[in-house]
């Protein structure tokens, strides 16, 4: 009996949906059990720590949410209900996960999508204008690079604040619904991706420089600036992407620190207020929400890969451009 030849395609296609279910049950599974490690009764998290509340009322309250259901009952139900997509409902807010979810995610989608064009863009053009030009502009852009990476996000974005807002008055200092509002979050997520992606896309293009496709490009009469931009830049972009894609899918960390200290509204403000008060399903529910993603993310940075350099379209499906 002959075995059917199933097309590499499909392979392909069912191994990354297994891999992403992976990811997202991996997820899903740390952030129940890590909860579960935090000391404390999660019914005083949801009568809070100050309200008079008898021990029937307590249980009563426990029973409602099957607090009072052996553990592995409990993470049967969590991964039922997350196949299902029911996230439950908020301990604090009294609102469902998913709708309060659905409430945050636009602003914080809106900064993370303009955090990573902002970044590419900055560092693509840093990167550009300092490769193979005299040492004094990459020492300097170099220089420029640690700094900002070393610095942390709040201290960055309170500077921004200080400067721009408090001081000059040119930028509101919270979330106003103006666009403007949004310039200094966006900047201060920005800065520190683009400063890695600049050391990373610098060091491919120098390399790219000295290969020899970029001497027949320049024996072609072209340009020094067209040789960077359309030829030894596009070979140096693979490391970049790898690292944009995976700066795409953490964004929602640094939100919960942008977010904060700019008095927006998002997905990592109400993780934070969530974590505080350990109100575990839109916890659960942001780290599945993370999850998937960071797997899109990956999935949309592999298409990105066959696009980028032509020697990854075969077998992909992806056409030429």
């Amino acid at each position: 009996m002959t075995v059917p030849h199933i097309p590499a395609a499909i392979r392909a296609v069912t191994a990354r949906i297994g891999a992403a279910v992976l990811v997202v049950w991996g997820a899903a599974t740390c952030a129940f059990l890590a909860l579960q490690l935090i000391p404390g009764d999660p019914v005083s998290a949801i009568v809070g720590s100050n309200a008079l509340v008898g021990a029937e009322q307590r249980e009563e309250i426990r029973h409602h949410y099957g607090l009072d259901r052996p553990l592995l009952v409990q993470y049967g139900s969590y991964l039922r209900h997350l196949v299902s997509g029911e996230l439950g409902d908020s301990y604090q807010l009294q609102q469902s996960v998913s709708s309060l979810l659905a409430d945050q995610i636009g602003p914080t989608a809106q900064l993370a999508l303009w955090s990573s064009l902002v970044a590419v863009v900055l560092a693509a053009t840093v990167t550009v204008l300092t490769s193979g030009r005299s040492r004094w502009p990459r020492r300097l852009s170099t220089a420029v690079e640690l700094i900002v990476v070393s610095t942390p996000s709040f201290w960055l974005g309170i500077m921004l604040l200080t400067v721009f807002s408090f001081r000059l008055g040119w930028l509101p200092v919270s979330d106003s619904g103006d666009a403007r509002s949004l310039v200094l979050p966006v900047i201060t997520l920005a800065l520190p991706i683009a400063a890695v992606l600049t050391q990373v896309m610098r060091e491919g293009l120098l390399g790219a420089l000295e290969q020899p496709f970029t001497l027949t490009a320049r024996s072609r009469g072209l340009a020094e600036h067209t040789v960077r931009s359309r030829h030894a830049l596009r070979h140096a972009a693979l490391p970049a992407l790898t690292l944009t894609g995976w700066f795409t899918g953490t964004l929602l960390g640094g939100a919960v620190v942008v977010e904060n200290v700019f008095a927006r509204s998002g997905i990592g403000r109400i993780t934070l207020q969530a974590v505080s008060d350990r109100d575990l399903p839109v916890v659960q529910g942001v780290v599945a929400l993370s999850a998937v993603v960071f797997v899109l993310v990956g999935a949309l940075v592999e298409v990105l890969y066959a696009v980028v350099d032509p020697r990854l379209r075969k077998g992909t499906g992806v056409a030429a451009a």
